[in-house]
């Protein structure tokens, strides 16, 4: 099933968006070398292992520059790739691969090492009950590809933004007065502007998860920061009346015993903000 937020008009904002900041009044390089009538091939060329993501993105792009590209596909979203390995070859006008190369490239590289380190993650975690889920802390302007490469790689999204979910995190419940003001504050605003969005609270401390649990009408308790025997804790406490969440500091060391404490989802922000992209490159067929 295709996440909610990708939509053909989000996409197509993207694409219209990046273009635009690529290419300016033209591609001048491009423009100023290369004949009109020249026609060309060129493959997406593997240099790294890992897992490959942004085939469909690389598609819509070339499109939205020629319609008359011809994309012939050797890998489909989500495959393992190796060094070497060809994932697609595209065909047509030489101008038009050329102008769209470096933003299909772009979307790919970051996309691709996303969604390896989401599958590495995932499979740390195999068997056990738990999901990994990424964060808001991705790029300004490219979380529609680092949230689909995350998906791809096997995480779940959490929320897309602001809009789609409340999270009272540690400054909100602060500067509320606490986490009962906080909630019941939320409560009221929810229902005075018909809004039907679940609601999830960081908590800090055992304590913190029995005031949430005291005030009730949370869909989600973040566990943030706690030790493995406090989350175990707080997982008994919590007895399945709402879901869990670990976040905060976890690493591939640590990943494993926090799933297997019983949360139902480890947030790594790790995903989206500081992975390495893969090495691809599109070379033209002599």
């Amino acid at each position: 099933m295709q996440p909610a937020y990708l939509t053909d008009q989000a996409i197509h904002h993207f694409i219209q968006q990046a273009l635009a900041e690529d290419l300016g009044e033209g591609d001048h390089s491009t423009l100023g070398s290369i004949s009109a009538f020249k026609k060309t091939k060129a493959q997406l060329l593997v240099k790294d292992d890992g897992v490959i993501a942004g085939l469909t993105i690389a598609q819509k792009i070339f499109y939205e520059v020629d319609p008359n590209l011809q994309i012939t596909f050797y890998k489909k979203e989500g495959d393992a790739i190796q060094k070497g390995e060809v994932a697609f070859v595209v065909e047509g006008l030489a101008r038009s691969i050329l102008t769209a190369e470096r933003l299909v490239l772009n979307c790919m590289q970051r996309m691709s090492g996303i969604a390896t380190y989401t599958k590495k993650l995932c499979t740390i975690i195999q068997g056990t009950n738990a999901k990994v889920m990424d964060t808001r802390k991705t790029t300004p302007n490219f979380r529609l590809m680092e949230k689909w490469a995350v998906a791809i790689g096997g995480g779940k999204n959490h929320r897309f933004a602001l809009y789609d979910m409340v999270m009272l995190k540690d400054n909100h419940t602060d500067m509320a007065g606490g986490i009962r003001a906080a909630v019941e504050n939320v409560k009221m605003y929810l229902a005075k502007n018909n809004k039907d969005l679940k609601i999830e609270v960081e908590t800090r401390t055992l304590a913190e998860v029995e005031e949430v649990l005291h005030v009730g009408g949370v869909d989600v308790i973040m566990l943030d920061n706690m030790s493995v025997q406090e989350m175990k804790q707080a997982i008994k406490l919590i007895n399945g009346k709402c879901k869990t969440e670990a976040s905060g500091g976890i690493t591939e060391t640590t990943l494993r015993a926090v799933a297997e404490c019983g949360v139902d989802y480890v947030s790594v922000g790790a995903l989206t903000h500081s992975v390495k992209s893969l090495d691809l490159s599109l070379k033209v067929e002599k």
